[in-house]
């Protein structure tokens, strides 16, 4: 942009060129900025910008570049070209020796032609590698003064060249003049004595006071004055001619400021008897006569952001973008698809997990609860912003144009003065009305419509309003929706309010009581089935007792026929 500053100001032409630079395996993009010289940027001869056809600029390459860049697709046409050394305006510098190479950007055939002198064929042409709105990767110059009708530019040196060579012819005179105002003068030429002193007090140098001793006095003259002995050559003249010379160059100096608008004020002198309002007259005057190359530059500065903001939507990765960025918000479809599976997996296994099953059974309000906020959390994702519907959004060359817009006042040198003095005339501007604004809104909300054009009415013409007009259109919205609601009864609000209160302290007691009785229903159950423990362990109990009731009854069978047998013994044998 210096470089730009420079030549607007010396040849009323700066030229800006930008590149796509990519590393090897796309490790490393970048869009660069390229000053381009004077002599190396050509176009076809044109009215205006719009009309121009084909732009061309000048790089130097060594063979090496060349063999790289071009022998695949020209052969060893490179090796033709004609390579010497650019000493430039250092003789004694002796670099490597390079070939201009021309690249040729035609809009009309939609090609880029690389060309060099000396060289019948291309190097090498095809199909714009850059797909850009306005086709060519240079934003138009910053222009100053152009010839009417074309895009010659006049430097501004050209306006006031005579009265620089004029300015120049009356130094060197002036700096002539200045070597011949010395004292030179003439004496007698008589004894030694007298000679010897006056050459010796012309080349004393000593501030102070010179007194040289003459033997022979009466050799002076008339009277012994030194005065008459020596006749000195005029020099008055000259010192007034030189005088002259330098009101004159003065008076052409002033003009020169005329031609160029630079007033005193911005070349940082000042008159100290002027009022303040004269000398910021003077500085709004110096101000409006360079606001045309301060608009260039602001210009030509967002003409390059739009561009290189073109190279990245359409060449960078989505990688590269996302680590530039450093904006961790935005998922990856990826990573959105991850969690919506995640959530559906954790529908699933509640569904086929029988006491999740069972729980929801007990508490179906709570199932159905948190099923919806399953679902309203899979909607959210489905709905957010991925990485991957930015960079559509960015490589679509309809819309791009339409939602992002860049504009700038940076290039501007702030005057911290004149900022605060704007502040506070916007704030002393906009306080009441605001607070008067407030009030009719407060007493009837549909007026917020008003109010906000009121607002950007107000504002527009304050550099701060801009900014403040997104802000004023989401207040008048949010006005509009509280006056499209009806308006509400403070007695309504109340009833509404210890109706909602009485309403959730039943659903509290009706919660406690299906709690209550989900826990009395459940200690049943505990009970029962500890009953029929008690049950079943009883009828064990019972199953042995009967056991050994019929085990005894079988030993007392046993012993009675025992006895029986014993018994009829001694009768048989009495017998």
């Amino acid at each position: 942009m210096k470089a730009i500053r420079d030549d607007l100001a010396t040849n009323a032409r700066g030229v800006m060129w930008l590149r796509f630079e990519e590393g090897e395996n796309g490790e490393r993009q970048a869009s660069a900025y390229d000053h381009v010289d004077r002599k190396d940027f050509v176009h076809d001869p044109a009215r205006k910008w719009k009309e121009v056809g084909w732009v061309a600029r000048r790089s130097w390459l060594t063979m090496e570049r060349m063999r790289m860049r071009f022998e695949q697709t020209s052969g060893d046409a490179y090796m033709k070209a004609s390579y010497s050394e650019r000493k430039g305006k250092d003789e004694n510098y002796a670099g490597e020796k390079k070939a201009c190479v021309w690249e040729l950007w035609h809009k009309e055939k939609n090609v880029v032609v690389w060309a060099t002198p000396g060289v019948d064929v291309v190097l090498d042409i095809r199909e714009p590698y850059l797909q850009l709105d306005r086709f060519f990767p240079c934003p138009r110059p910053a222009y100053g003064t152009v010839e009417r009708g074309t895009l010659k530019p006049v430097p501004d040196f050209v306006y006031y060249k005579d009265q620089i060579e004029e300015i120049n012819e009356l130094t060197a005179r002036i700096s002539a003049l200045s070597e011949s105002l010395r004292m030179k003068g003439f004496y007698s030429a008589g004894g030694e004595d007298v000679a010897d002193a006056i050459e010796t007090a012309i080349k004393q140098n000593d501030n102070q006071a010179i007194l040289i001793p003459v033997p022979n006095v009466a050799a002076f003259g008339g009277g012994g004055s030194f005065k008459d002995s020596i006749i000195w050559m005029p020099v008055d003249q000259v010192a007034a001619v030189i005088a002259q010379l330098i009101q004159l160059r003065k008076q052409l100096i002033d003009d020169v400021y005329q031609i160029t608008g630079l007033s005193d004020i911005m070349r940082g002198a000042t008159d100290p008897n002027e009022t303040l309002g004269a000398q910021e007259l003077k500085s709004q005057y110096g101000n409006v006569r360079i606001r045309d190359r301060q608009e260039e530059m602001i210009r030509i500065a967002r003409d390059a952001a739009r561009i290189s903001g073109e190279i990245m939507a359409e060449n960078f990765s989505m990688q590269t973008l996302m680590e530039m960025s450093q904006y961790e918000d935005i998922p990856t479809q990826a990573a959105v698809q991850q969690q919506i599976m995640g959530i559906r997996q954790q529908i699933a296994q509640a569904a086929s997990n029988p006491q999740m099953v069972a729980q929801a059974q007990q508490n179906p309000d709570m199932a159905q609860k948190m099923l919806q906020q399953s679902q309203q959390k899979t909607q959210e994702l489905q709905q957010s912003i991925t990485w991957e519907q930015v960079m559509a959004f960015l490589r679509d060359q309809r819309m791009r144009p339409f939602a992002l817009d860049i504009e700038t006042d940076s290039t501007i040198q702030p005057d911290e003065n004149a900022a605060k003095q704007r502040v506070t005339e916007f704030l002393t501007a906009m306080a009441p009305l605001i607070q008067q604004l407030g009030a009719m809104v407060a007493a009837d909300p549909a007026s917020a419509n008003f109010a906000g054009e009121v607002l950007k009415f107000a504002a527009s013409p304050f550099r701060a309003g801009r900014a403040l007009e997104a802000a004023i259109d989401e207040l008048v919205d949010q006005m509009k929706q509280k006056a499209s609601q009806p308006k509400s009864d403070p007695a309504a609000e109340q009833m509404q309010a210890e109706t909602q209160m009485k309403m959730q302290e039943l659903q509290l007691k009706n919660n406690e009581m299906q709690l209550k009785a989900q826990e009395s229903q459940a200690s049943m159950q505990i009970e029962l089935q500890q009953a029929r423990a008690e049950l079943e362990k009883t009828n064990a109990e019972i199953k042995k007792v009967y056991a050994e009731i019929e085990r005894i009854n079988k030993q007392a069978e046993a012993a009675v026929v025992t006895a029986q047998a014993k018994a009829s013994q001694p009768e048989r044998a009495m017998q």
